[in-house]
């Protein structure tokens, strides 16, 4: 049994998705979405229901109506995304604001060392990737009605204050990197020449897979998506070429034929050849900031751990790292002139 009225959803599903019948059966997908997600099981077919959280929250948080407003967009333009059915913005049907997409069958790959695959495999689904992130950023936003999605002016000076604004609202000790950092990155934030939509957290574990090709079915959790600079997308996924192997996303060390695992420098040749870029200057920069960001991150568990608000064994190993990442960041800053 879930925590949603099967009953009325199922009313109100037949009543304005084409096709749909009879009663439901509903599961929660397992993990720590912000947004809480189900598999909707029904006499005509398979869905995916995404909801905000129930009771009270910030205003702009858990926008699944922009969520929602994304995906409708980029789906008829071609983009792999799942196709979206019908928006509820009605509290009453299930307590809270949820969409209906379709269930797009297809493999997760969690870990980015693509354990158990040959290096040719390897290659072609790095590649897959890659292609697609390059598709995304090139849809003009204007071309499917999505010119008002994100502010106007520079992205990564927009993130950059409100990150700082974040880390400040939770600062619970004096990092010496993080102050340096806060004193930098608005110095020298590079001049942004494009404007694209912006995933916000593009990374392998965020798409779908077909099982039988590398082809990337459908892109998820678009949540913290945005108009703004594409090399903030480009620049977080290379980041998995300075991450450790853990077992998630990280590649670094592994690059190379032995592997098929393709080296930031083919990533980035293969990107500018797609999006007619002449090249990636300042990674190192982009580093410093993707890696300030995640300390603002981390420094908000911090916070709430230490408030008794975090789940305290998980947040505990999370915030262990708060110290290594204002040094990775510093590390970066420093490499690119600090």
């Amino acid at each position: 049994m879930s925590d949603l009225d099967e009953t009325r959803l199922a009313a109100w599903a037949a009543a304005n998705v084409p096709g749909f019948t009879g009663k439901v059966a509903v599961a929660k997908f397992p993990g720590g979405q912000s947004n809480p997600t189900y598999r909707v099981e029904n006499e005509s077919g398979n869905y995916v229901l995404r909801r905000k959280p129930f009771g009270t929250i910030l205003p702009s948080a858990h926008a699944v109506e922009r969520e929602y407003r994304l995906i409708a967009a980029l789906h008829p333009a071609g983009f792999p995304v799942a196709r979206p059915y019908a928006l509820c913005e009605d509290r009453q049907v299930i307590g809270a604001p949820f969409y209906l997409m379709e269930l797009v069958d297809g493999r997760t790959l969690w870990d980015g060392s693509l354990p158990g695959m040959a290096p040719a495999e390897r290659t072609a689904i790095y590649e897959a990737i890659v292609d697609t992130l390059a598709a995304l950023h090139r849809i003009e936003p204007e071309s499917v009605g999505l010119s008002d999605y994100g502010k106007p002016g520079n992205y990564f000076a927009r993130q950059v204050e409100r990150w700082t604004r974040q880390y400040r609202a939770s600062q619970t000790d004096d990092l010496p990197e993080v102050e340096a950092l806060i004193a930098f990155l608005p110095r020298t934030v590079p001049p942004q020449t494009q404007v694209s939509i912006v995933h916000g957290d593009y990374r392998i574990d965020n798409m779908i897979f077909a099982d039988d090709r590398p082809q990337v079915l459908a892109v998820l959790d678009w949540e913290l998506s945005t108009l703004g600079d594409p090399l903030a997308d480009f620049s977080y996924f290379l980041m998995n070429w300075v991450t450790e192997p853990e077992g998630r996303s990280g590649v670094k060390g592994l690059a190379g034929p032995h592997t098929g695992i393709p080296t930031i420098e083919a990533m980035v040749a293969r990107y500018c050849a797609a999006t007619g870029r002449e090249g990636v200057p300042d990674l190192d920069w982009y580093f410093a900031y993707n890696l300030f960001r995640l300390t603002g991150i981390v420094q908000g568990i911090k916070k709430r751990m230490l408030d008794g608000n975090a789940s305290s064994a998980q947040a505990a190993s999370t915030v262990a790292r708060l110290p290594g990442l204002a040094a990775a960041a510093w590390h970066f800053a420093q490499r690119a002139g600090a």
